[in-house]
């Protein structure tokens, strides 16, 4: 009988599970206008900061914006983002409701992400995939790095050999911090280069996974 190394599959969101960089350009637009400020965030850098956390993107694209600015900015995000998602939507990878529908019936799903909180609700919202996921956790309702959010997970559902699926360097690195193996979406925004695994396609994890 075959066994599996893993019992659980913990996915990072953006780059991993969905784009929805040209919805979040139009939020940040907006919420920059409110703001005072010239609205001029982009696919292209909005997709390079994907991954970080809202304060270290303010400071790569926003640097000269006043504290009041940053937190005219940052509570329009928070308020809108969830509705605004839910609404809009992204972009999700080729076969992947099919291809979770095949993990679900062998692992356990998370999602771990450093986004604000809503933001992976939104996510559920638009493209009806709650139904796909046991539990998940993010930086805006923790206060907590990537790595923490791992363990957090890992702890509260009594993971013995979880695995993180993400598509940046701060993915892996945040994995080998929790102690898990890490699997590099190479189709996602980043890079990585000591991944244990990876995948040019989503649709590559039932075959990497042994489905």
């Amino acid at each position: 009988m075959k066994t599996k190394k893993y019992d659980s599959l913990i996915f990072d969101l953006d780059g991993t599970l969905w784009d929805a960089v040209a919805a979040v350009v139009q939020l940040w637009n907006n919420a920059m206008i409110k703001a005072g400020l010239e609205p001029d965030m982009t696919y292209e850098g909005l997709s390079q900061c994907m991954g970080l956390r809202i304060d270290s993107i303010f400071d790569k694209v926003i640097p000269h914006a006043t504290p009041e600015q940053r937190k005219v900015v940052k509570d329009s995000i928070i308020t809108d983002e969830s509705e605004f998602l839910s609404l809009n939507g992204g972009l999700l990878y080729e076969n992947e409701e099919s291809v979770l529908e095949e993990l679900k019936k062998e692992y356990k799903l998370f999602v771990v992400s450093n986004c604000q909180d809503g933001y992976i609700q939104g996510f559920f919202t638009a493209h009806n995939m709650q139904r796909f996921f046991d539990d998940f956790e993010c930086a805006g309702r923790t206060g907590k790095s990537k790595a923490e959010n791992i363990q957090i997970i890992a702890e509260r559902n009594g993971l013995q050999a979880p695995v993180y699926i993400g598509d940046t360097i701060l993915d892996q690195i945040s994995a080998k911090q929790a102690g898990v193996d890490f699997i590099f979406a190479e189709y996602g925004f980043g890079f990585a280069d000591q991944p244990c695994m990876s995948v040019k396609s989503f649709e590559d994890l039932k075959t990497l996974l042994d489905m």
